[in-house]
């Protein structure tokens, strides 16, 4: 046995040698393991003669079986070798155990790998649901050597009942298992050294593919079904092109590395892409274009796993099964919905984009998944969008409402697969499955881009505390559709030829903005976040508590909007790098420096607009309305240099214009609704009592104040703007009492309403409760922070008419509210308040008998709930 043993060595060491040479000439995957899986054959048939019996037909009762990946012929060039001893009975058992043995260490002699099975036909039949896996091995069984008649009862006889009996249970585990294998890789294909073989779209979802396919129909028909039938052509082409390429990657991997890894590392992705590894008749020039194919290719493999898990029952979750029971209740006239799958209710309807578009913010709304079915006709729609794409503001209506929608990302990720994301925002194209070597980042640039925007959507369902308060940041945000538009584009230059990638996604993101017909404002709200998107994480390397580089990063900003917006973008971009990148300590830096720089805009908010040394800064609004330049002067000097920094062009313009009607009446009012909101600006001639008698009149309508500001320029004119919810849709079920609202604050402010009786009558009302989170007073005076005014800073529990109850002690202590900055954060109300009094700061005196009067207005006595 030995000079056997020595033979069978050196043929198998020249054969692998032979396939290597040959595979490294070829690059053709599917033929070495072909060839590999010919050679381990007629090893084992030799051993087989040699160790069990001369009679390759014999012994009767026993035969060798060939499972899992050998039985398929998927043997790569340092796999296991999975074989099955089979026995029709137990009187083969003890008269073969020796045999066996010895046959199975000839394998490991001769450095083989072996991983062999023994097992009776009947306990083949028999289902042990804590070893799935030997099960699915038989799904792959191949006859080698023995009595073949054992064989064919094994394959046409216990196979078949088996998955017959067992399917469901089977399919169940299996789903969980992929579902599991999935989340570890972070459900997505698009990582920068993905795992070939277990990695979402790699070869073992190939077999999940397979498995799932074969054991529905064998469950329906009863016995094995033709191989060909198991997948649509169309699907079965693309798929079977994926996995030939994949082999010949594991191919190459396994020789490149000597032994069994499937890690596709950039070194590896450098020699696969000079070498055109499956990939020969493609044009390559570097390692991201081989990636792209790459990761095209198993977005495909993945796309079909995930189908057949979505659209076998028994593959899915028992929660995904609860989750999608109420989700077949949301269909609408256009799309139906059957187990969190969307189906057309006309096929013909996405050749309109208005539907086909609409298909995405359904999917992005209720965090859904296209059927196959679906995701074809889509693909047949998408000639004829191309040839007349939407544009301008009717693409941005459609874009705008998906990107602000729970499952934007989902949406997103769908779009790029199916190739209709580029076609919208051909922008995107060079980031699309883009590799950028950093050591730092663990997904493609696209990838990471819908990361961001995903975890921003996740913000309101964390628990973490330090993401509450970025979620509570998010819902402050007065247009988060600009947000996500920026977050997409913000590394779009990275696929550019470009030395810096912000500038190239600078250029990207004004081409971009304009196709969109965004505004002027909004246009380049998104260029200033997206030239930015690293300003953030650069300062949080220096230290955020040191005041000088509080105020460079702060006057940078230049508003609060901006810097609330880039805070949020910095945390999704950090925290979409790789799982560990947004660490407690990060997150608690990031939000400090966003906490220091917003309370320096807040306290340096008075330093006032002088026309004669603004004129460079004023020209672009004097360029929009040449005729009132003097009007605009007279309205601007004065203001605080806060107003201009919080209102664009045409808000100043409109508010110049409002303050010129101010007539006898002295009070000019505008109502709007905005995303989250609605925001009422009144411009009046100052008066006493002018704020709390604003906010008391929207508090005696029931309305909940979010946010503030009061501003007062040199002739002695306010501009407030009172930002508020509706909270009993007063405004929205009737379109009549936009005026009446705006008819009685302006009445409130001329004194011809008695606000505190309304506010009164507003309390008594509604039902009184306790806070479900108590919130102590805190009142802060403050006289460093600015030349004019004295800081009252007031941290208390929201409620009901607090502004005016706040305001009118104020007012009856002779102080003026110079400017308010009001703030909401659950039911933290957060009010910073710049008082003067007769022209000058607040004196000591006054400071104590004020902060006093607050707090005995601001006891728990005072303060019923809503």
């Amino acid at each position: 046995m030995t000079t056997a043993s020595s033979e069978l060595r050196d043929l198998y060491a020249a054969d692998s040698a032979a396939i290597q040479q040959e595979f490294s000439d070829s690059g053709d995957g599917r033929a070495a393991l072909a060839r590999r899986t010919a050679l381990v054959d007629s090893i084992l048939l030799r051993l087989w003669t040699d160790v069990i019996t001369s009679d390759p037909a014999g012994p009767s009762g026993f035969t060798l079986v060939a499972t899992g990946g050998y039985g398929r012929g998927w043997l790569f060039p340092h796999s296991d070798i999975d074989i099955l001893f089979l026995h029709a009975g137990s009187d083969t058992e003890q008269n073969l155990k020796d045999p066996i043995r010895r046959f199975s260490q000839e394998l490991w002699d001769l450095r083989l790998k072996p991983s062999p099975a023994t097992r009776s036909l009947s306990e083949c039949e028999r289902f042990d649901p804590n070893n799935v896996e030997f099960v699915l091995s038989l799904l792959d069984c191949r006859y080698l050597a023995g009595d073949r008649e054992v064989f064919s009862r094994l394959h046409d006889k216990v196979v078949p009942r088996l998955i017959a009996k067992e399917s469901q249970v089977i399919i169940e585990n299996v789903g969980e298992i992929t579902r599991s294998r999935h989340y570890k890789f972070g459900n997505t294909v698009f990582h920068l050294e993905p795992n070939v073989k277990d990695g979402p779209g790699g070869l073992r979802d190939g077999n999940v593919s397979t498995w799932l396919a074969l054991i529905s129909a064998m469950e329906n028909l009863k016995r094995w079904p033709e191989p060909q039938t198991l997948l649509p052509v169309p699907s079965r082409r693309t798929f079977d092109a994926a996995l030939d390429f994949q082999m010949s990657v594991r191919c190459f991997l396994h020789y490149r590395h000597g032994r069994h890894d499937n890690t596709l590392t950039w070194e590896a992705q450098d020699e696969a892409a000079a070498r055109k590894v499956g990939a020969a008749d493609v044009e390559i020039s570097d390692a991201s274009d081989w990636m792209r194919l790459y990761y095209g290719h198993v977005r495909g493999v993945y796309r079909v796993c995930t189908q057949l898990l979505e659209e076998i029952p028994a593959a899915r979750s028992s929660l995904y099964r609860q989750i999608q029971g109420w989700r077949t209740k949301i269909a609408n006239t256009d799309f139906s919905v059957v187990d969190g799958l969307v189906f057309l209710q006309r096929p013909d309807s996405l050749q309109d984009p208005e539907k086909l578009l609409g298909l995405f913010h359904f999917i992005a709304e209720h965090g859904l998944k296209l059927s196959t079915t679906t995701e074809y006709k889509v693909e047949q729609a998408l000639p004829a969008l191309a040839s007349a794409p939407p544009r301008g503001g009717e693409l941005w209506l459609y874009l705008q409402e998906t990107l602000v929608q729970p499952h934007a990302a989902d949406a997103l990720r769908s779009m790029n697969a199916l190739r209709l994301l580029t076609l919208l925002l051909p922008e995107l194209k060079g980031m699309e499955a883009l590799v950028v070597r950093d050591f730092y980042h663990r997904y493609t640039v696209d990838e990471h881009s819908f990361l961001a925007i995903e975890h921003l959507h996740r913000l309101k369902e964390s628990k973490i505390e330090a993401d509450q308060r970025f979620a509570e940041l998010l819902g402050e945000v007065e247009q988060p559709e600009l947000l996500y538009l920026s977050l997409l584009l913000h590394d779009s230059g990275k696929g550019t030829q470009g030395d810096s990638h912000i500038d190239s996604s600078l250029e990207l993101a004004e081409s971009c903005t304009e196709r969109l017909d965004l505004d002027a404002a909004d246009r380049e709200l998104v260029w200033f976040l997206v030239a930015n998107h690293l300003e953030m994480s650069m300062a949080m390397r220096r230290d955020v508590f040191d005041p000088a580089n509080v105020k460079a990063f702060a006057e940078k900003m230049g508003e609060p909007e901006h810097l609330k917006m880039l805070c949020l973008m910095t945390y999704a971009d950090i925290k979409a790098v790789n799982p560990e990148a947004m660490t407690p300590w990060k997150a608690a830096n990031l939000w400090q420096l966003y906490i220091a720089c917003a309370n320096y805009l807040s306290r340096s908010a008075d330093e006032r607009v002088h026309t004669s040394d603004e004129k460079a800064n004023l020209a672009h609004l004097h360029s929009l309305a040449p005729v009132a330049g003097k009007k605009i002067n007279s309205f601007l000097e004065g203001l605080p240099q806060r107003y201009l920094r919080i209102h664009g062009a045409s808000d100043v313009l409109a508010h110049a214009e409002m303050a010129s009607k101010l007539g006898q009446d002295g009070v000019q009012c505008g109502l709007k609704q905005v995303r989250h909101w609605y925001e009422l600006t009144l411009i009046a001639t100052d008066r006493p009592f002018l704020f709390a008698s604003i906010s008391g009149a929207l508090a005696a309508w029931g309305m909940n104040i979010v946010k503030a500001n009061a501003f007062s320029n040199a002739a002695g004119i306010v501009v407030d703007a009172f930002y508020f919810t509706d909270r009993f849709r007063t405004l929205e079920m009737n379109v009549q009492e936009w005026d009446r609202l705006k008819a009685s604050v302006a009445d409130a402010v001329k004194g011809k309403s008695d606000v505190a009786r309304m506010v009164r009558d507003r309390a008594k009302s509604e039902k009184s409760g306790k806070a479900k989170v108590k919130i102590g007073t805190q009142i802060e005076f403050d006289d460093d922070s600015s030349a004019q005014s004295t800081l009252v800073q007031v941290l208390t529990q929201d409620r009901p008419g607090l502004l005016f109850r706040m305001c009118s002690v104020m007012s009856k202590h002779g102080c003026n509210i110079e400017i308010a900055l009001i703030e909401t954060e659950g039911q933290l109300a957060i009010d910073v308040f710049y008082l003067t009094a007769a022209g000058a700061k607040l004196s000591a005196a006054l400071q104590i008998t004020l902060g006093k009067a607050l707090g005995d207005e601001l006891a728990e006595k005072h303060a019923p709930m809503a």
